[in-house]
């Protein structure tokens, strides 16, 4: 099966998925997909437009040695992927079912590179429209989507301000991003350090869910991307790739442990994933440019970079081998499948090492202290071989999403890798090179451990993304948006306002997980109203005593979720609709008996209510609803047909009757993005501005049954909520994902 599509990244419709670490976001947002979903969704983007058969799924995701009721999983993986991609099999806008044959990918795909890669130009591949990201002239002058296909990430940029604009505009975001972002990473270590603690057994899991010893510090200063640490063979120096804001800042540099000076080895955004020489006198390290990818050579004290191979690489990670003869990498073997190739240095020349079968992919290349042994990532396994050839061996009992190329402990005992992964949320992981369970020893969002040969010390890239709520003024209009609830890394988001106007309930993973909260007004006074983990969704009682919110009770990969209220001043929390369905969403009836909610129950997403105080469940659509609006009259109930893209919105009499469409032209963003006001609907939207589409508020007007445009937003927005009267507009926005580089001394 030959993929049309030869890309880690790729662009459709609203979202963004990278083939590479097994990542899907939605306007930014990541949205969870894991396993077979996200497998089936990499091999139909890879061919769009064409059939893949069942048959071909079969055999990459369901090897014949898989004992499963294959049409059973298969239905239920395709069910969840269309789930994530708010499509439906009746009306596909992204995957389209040939009945007994197998599925087609409708939608336009693009290909996202990386910034510097080339100017931009859409590149039409078999009929698909291909496009490239914008060139490397100063990302903080253009707002673009910059992939960093290396550590497997999209780097969004926040403060990112056109080129016309007058500097001194420029130069202050750039000072407020500054500031944002090295006070994230403060907090993000406190943070960390806070939870770290002494290592814990688990054998029921066969898990131990810990933090190395000694204190996790940044290894910089800097409000700057760093990622893919390498540690020099004394231990004593970094280096790491810098993804940089200011023009010629970014590039590979090294850094003392300890110290501050830090030194720039080179000013390409394109190079990556640097490794030290034994003798500690060079760095080599992968660029990417408009020639293709190569593997090159810098002095550590600085001097030109010097090309020792160019290659088609697939991934850019490599590694030097301790007797300095040798660099391994990752290039294209056998039927184009990617296989770790080595590099002999002295006569330039490379030979492939491992020979992937139909549907494996090798990558992660790591030598052993002793350079006898060679660790690698097989389609989601940790694998190791000799480094001369020979029997390959698992380490890893199933596939797993491995996150950046794995690392051998000091010692030569064990391998660390960063992975998300075998019944938990994802971390760092150990194991044994001789075979075992491996061991969790610390949950997070981590990626690319390293480990020194001397010092006893660890790295790894902690990785955080920031959503804040922001307030408009509509009325008069023109007015600039401010933010009313940020952190440095986290989500804010799902506000509402309670009826007197005078607080928000929102939901937020400030403190590592989701839950919800309440603030005044103006985003002062915080509360932490529940501990539960996966909250979400908070909707106020019309008195304002009370909020209702959506939580998961299961593991994170279960999708039944329950209603639950909680007293808003933080009091009792108790169920309210707690059974083995999805039950979403919860709203309030406008005399407070009532709760409404989503709920898959019957086979389809409709809206269903119970009483406040509990009771007996009562269906309100027959025709699909999601999210839902009482009128203050009480007369009707406004909802969205559904959790898909820009759905509709409709309409049903409280008291009972035909379930009907609003208005055509009434479309949200999505299904959270709408709210009723004194005048109408008020709801996001992508308006067109020349060749572009912006997002902005526009407001559907009962009396006139039409719609007006009332402001232009910096990004999509995926919640909104608005005053009564519908003056002031609250919405979130997603901010920038950040990663850092923090050393933990003291490592064993």
């Amino acid at each position: 099966m030959m993929d049309i599509i030869d890309s880690n990244r790729l662009r459709f419709g609203a979202y963004e998925a990278d083939l590479h670490t097994h990542e899907l976001w939605k306007h930014g947002t990541r949205i969870k997909l894991v396993g077979q979903p996200f497998e089936i969704l990499t091999v139909l983007v890879k061919r769009p437009g064409q059939l893949v058969t069942r048959e071909e799924l079969r055999a990459q995701l369901w090897p014949g040695d898989t004992f499963v009721d294959f049409n059973h999983g298969l239905n239920a993986a395709v069910n969840k992927l269309r789930d994530a991609l708010c499509d439906s099999a009746e009306d596909p806008k992204y995957i389209e079912t040939l009945p007994r044959r197998g599925y087609r990918f409708i939608a336009q795909v693009e290909k996202v590179a990386p910034a510097g890669a080339g100017e931009s130009r859409p590149e039409a591949v078999n009929g698909t429209l291909m496009r490239t990201a914008p060139s490397d002239q100063a990302a903080a002058t253009i707002p673009a989507a910059m992939e960093d296909r290396e550590s497997g990430r999209v780097e969004k940029q926040l403060f990112a301000v056109a080129a016309n604009e007058p500097g001194r505009r420029r130069q202050g975001l750039h000072w407020l991003r500054f500031a944002l972002l090295t006070a994230s990473v403060v907090l993000a270590a406190w943070q960390l350090a806070n939870v770290l603690h002494t290592w814990k057994a688990d054998r029921a899991k066969h898990t131990a869910e810990a933090a190395p010893p000694g204190m996790l510090t940044p290894l910089t200063g800097l409000a700057d991307r760093t990622s893919q640490a390498a540690f020099s063979p004394d231990g004593t120096h970094v280096a790491f790739h810098r993804d940089s804001f200011v023009p010629g800042s970014s590039g590979i540099w090294i850094k003392q442990v300890g110290g501050e000076e830090l030194v720039q080895l080179t000013s390409n955004v394109g190079d990556h994933r640097p490794v030290w020489s034994p003798d500690g006198r060079n760095v080599a390290f992968s660029r990417l440019s408009d020639a293709g990818r190569g593997i090159y050579e810098v002095p550590v004290h600085g001097g030109e970079a010097q090309l020792l191979y160019q290659t088609p690489l697939i991934q850019s990670e490599i590694d030097w081998s301790p007797d300095g003869q040798t660099i391994a990498f990752t290039s294209r073997g056998k039927q184009g499948r990617p296989a770790i190739f080595l590099l002999t240095k002295e006569s330039h020349a490379a030979r492939p090492l491992t020979a992937p079968g139909q549907g494996d992919e090798d990558w992660g290349p790591a030598f052993s202290p002793d350079g006898n042994q060679i660790a690698f990532v097989r389609t989601g396994s940790i694998m190791i071989m000799p480094a001369e050839g020979g029997e390959l061996r698992r380490l890893t009992p199933q596939p797993v999403r491995i996150q950046g190329s794995p690392a051998w402990t000091p010692d030569g005992q064990s391998i660390l890798f960063a992975a998300q992964s075998f019944g938990e949320m994802g971390g760092l992981w150990r194991v044994p090179v001789k075979g075992g369970v491996p061991v969790l020893i610390w949950k997070g969002a981590v990626w690319n451990p390293a480990a020194s040969k001397r010092g006893f010390r660890l790295a790894f890239e902690i990785f955080s993304s920031a959503r804040s709520v922001d307030e408009l003024d509509l009325d008069p209009p023109g007015q600039n948006a401010r933010s009313l609830l940020t952190s440095a890394g986290g989500e804010n988001a799902g506000q509402q306002i309670s009826p007197d106007g005078r607080k928000i309930a929102f939901q937020s993973d400030r403190t590592g997980a989701l839950d919800i909260w309440s603030c005044d007004r103006n985003g002062q006074n915080l509360i932490q109203l529940t501990a539960m983990g996966t909250a979400g969704a908070p909707r106020w009682s019309p008195d304002g005593k009370k909020i209702a919110f959506d939580v998961g009770l299961g593991r994170y990969w279960e999708e039944a979720r329950s209603v639950f209220v909680v007293d808003a001043d933080g009091g009792t929390t108790r169920s309210l609709v707690q059974d083995n369905f999805s039950n979403n969403v919860p709203s309030w009836s406008s005399d407070g008996k009532w709760v409404y909610f989503a709920s898959n129950r019957t086979g389809d997403w409709q809206i269903w209510k119970i009483p406040a105080t509990g009771g007996a469940l009562v269906q309100v659509t027959k025709q699909g609803g999601f999210a839902s609006i009482e009128t203050p009259d009480g007369q009707y109930l406004y909802y969205a047909k559904n959790n898909y893209e820009n759905p509709e919105i409709w309409r049903v009499p409280v008291a009972g009757g035909e379930e009907a469409p609003v208005y055509p032209g009434a479309r949200p963003i999505d299904w959270g993005a709408w709210t009723l006001v004194e005048k109408g609907i008020l709801f996001a939207a992508l308006d067109e501005s020349g060749s572009d589409r912006v997002p902005a508020i526009k407001l559907y007007d009962f009396s006139e049954q039409s719609i007006r445009s009332q402001a232009i937003l910096e990004k999509p927005p995926f919640w909104v909520t608005a005053t009564r009267d519908g003056k002031s507009v609250l919405f979130d926005q997603p901010g920038e994902e950040l990663s850092h580089v923090m050393l933990v001394e003291n490592f064993r």
